[in-house]
């Protein structure tokens, strides 16, 4: 089951086409990497699902639903999250706090935030079971900012997962991390993805994480889909081993 896709979706700042009348889909329950070398559409992409770019033209489509002009916020509220690169937490909360608050933003309970960390129960127990689920329950009561970097990257995307989405745009999941840390971080996402609860998509630069993770591989080039497979396919695939590598499959 198709769960977005986008059609003829088009993005140019001045002469450059950031993204060129692209065809872009993502299947219900998948883990998907989207892939390509530095300026290839990548960001620019997912910027404009997500409703932080407006597309030139085009149209976005979540589940069957036109969401091309709405909000940052309506997509939200719709199932569309994001994680950024860059670590989004609070360092100055705790772990658990950390998570509460995206709680209490989903519900739209920001205004009362003072009045009821400490107080509403059923969220920080909610809270408690997404530490839980990322393996980060131990650290409810550190500080954000005492974290490792493989555990502020993993909170950073419980924080984006207890928005509960339908679907979760991950930006570099396991970039700023020791080799170390890149599997037991995947291994949670992945987790998560077979569970049913979210459907994913990771952009991501470290092909060892690409290839031995995902469901299936879309690589952008210069704004438009250069492929599009499994990763096996997508291994095989000549033009897209020249276009990033340099080099043929054979060689």
């Amino acid at each position: 089951m198709v769960l977005l896709e986008t059609k003829s979706l088009t993005k140019y700042f001045g002469d450059t086409h950031a993204i060129d009348h692209v065809d872009f889909s993502v299947a219900q329950g998948e883990l998907l990497a989207l892939i390509g070398s530095n300026g290839a559409g990548k960001t620019t992409l997912v910027n404009l699902i997500s409703g932080l770019l407006r597309a030139d033209s085009g149209t976005i489509l979540f589940q069957g639903t036109d969401v091309t002009v709405m909000s940052v916020h309506d997509r939200i509220r719709a199932g569309i999250a994001r994680s950024f690169q860059l670590v989004t937490v609070f360092d100055q909360l705790g772990t658990l706090d950390n998570v509460v608050l995206a709680i209490f933003s989903r519900e739209g309970k920001t205004r009362r935030l003072l009045s009821l960390a400490s107080s509403d129960h059923p969220v920080r127990e909610e809270a408690f079971e997404v530490l839980r689920e990322f393996g980060l329950e131990s650290k409810a009561s550190q500080p954000a900012g005492g974290l490792s970097q493989g555990e502020r990257k993993l909170l950073d995307v419980a924080v984006a997962y207890a928005l509960r989405p339908k679907l979760l745009f991950l930006d570099e999941p396991t970039s700023g991390v020791s080799t170390r840390e890149k599997a037991p971080i995947m291994d949670v996402i992945t987790s998560i993805v077979r569970s049913g609860k979210i459907t994913a998509v990771i952009i991501e630069h470290d092909m060892d994480v690409v290839f031995r993770y995902s469901d299936r591989i879309v690589v952008m080039h210069e704004g438009t889909i250069l492929a599009d497979g499994r990763p096996d396919e997508i291994r095989r695939n000549e033009q897209v081993t020249i276009t990033l590598l340099g080099t043929s499959p054979s060689q």
